[in-house]
């Protein structure tokens, strides 16, 4: 049974592929910040809880060693979805401490991660990496600078890692989503000032689709992307936003 590091498990996106990856055989860690209980998540599906602030690269790196000590097992896939979102406007921007802890959350945890997990699958002969990045991290959106510009980094470190770790026989690649019916719309609400229902319906009207992405349909890309029948995905930004943006280069 291969092992699979989910972060960010205690939330809506991270819970569903946490399910998605037991249901088809894996051994899920299920990892997030330490208050944030995955505990009996982790016992429903028979899988690891870990707890640990993956954006301090130490504690990101003890986590890994004591699942593997653990498990007696490397870690074969590694999926990001710890995210850390807050919005304002860029004017209204002054607590730059703020500002970098989106930054190190989003984008320094997925890198910490990465390179905590590295060395495992190198033993172990190979492995997967899925980032969860944004369509924010494409197109860019109002009041979420550092949300949007943390997964516009995440886009370039799955293409970057993508090209320099295929080498290794470690695929990494990521998943783009567009707006998704989690309870992070409460952020998107709070700051346009409106309800949640309300900012649903903005955003699906925004959507060819008709309306958001459910957390299940992001894990079912996810699966995708870690399918170890699918050697030559390298590098990939999957896109799934309900089609308002296309896939691009």
């Amino acid at each position: 049974m291969t092992i699979a590091l989910i972060t960010g498990a205690a939330g809506g996106l991270g819970t569903a592929v946490a399910r998605r990856l037991a249901a088809d055989g894996r051994l899920v860690v299920l990892n997030d910040q330490p208050g944030r209980d995955v505990a009996g998540l982790a016992a429903e599906l028979n899988g690891v809880a870990a707890s640990a602030d993956v954006s301090d690269p130490a504690a990101a790196s003890a986590m890994v060693a004591e699942v593997e000590r653990r498990t007696g097992g490397q870690i074969a896939l590694l999926v990001t979805c710890a995210a850390r979102l807050e919005m304002a406007p860029f004017t209204e921007v002054e607590d730059l401490g703020d500002w970098w802890r989106t930054i190190d959350a989003d984008l320094g945890g997925t890198f910490a991660c990465a390179q905590a997990v590295m060395p495992g699958m190198v033993e172990r002969g190979g492995g997967r990496m899925v980032f969860v990045a944004s369509e924010w991290g494409v197109i860019g959106w109002p009041n979420a600078s550092a949300y949007s510009a943390s997964k516009a980094g995440v886009i370039a470190l799955a293409k970057s890692l993508g090209r320099e770790l295929a080498p290794l026989g470690i695929t990494v690649n990521a998943v783009a989503p567009g707006a998704i019916d989690t309870p992070l719309l409460e952020r998107d609400a709070a700051a346009a000032g409106v309800g949640v229902e309300e900012i649903r319906a903005r955003y699906a009207a925004r959507t060819p689709l008709g309306r958001l992405a459910t957390p299940e349909e992001v894990a079912a890309a996810v699966a995708f992307l870690a399918d170890e029948r699918l050697p030559t995905l390298v590098g990939q930004i999957l896109h799934v936003n309900g089609g308002t943006i296309r896939s691009r280069a």
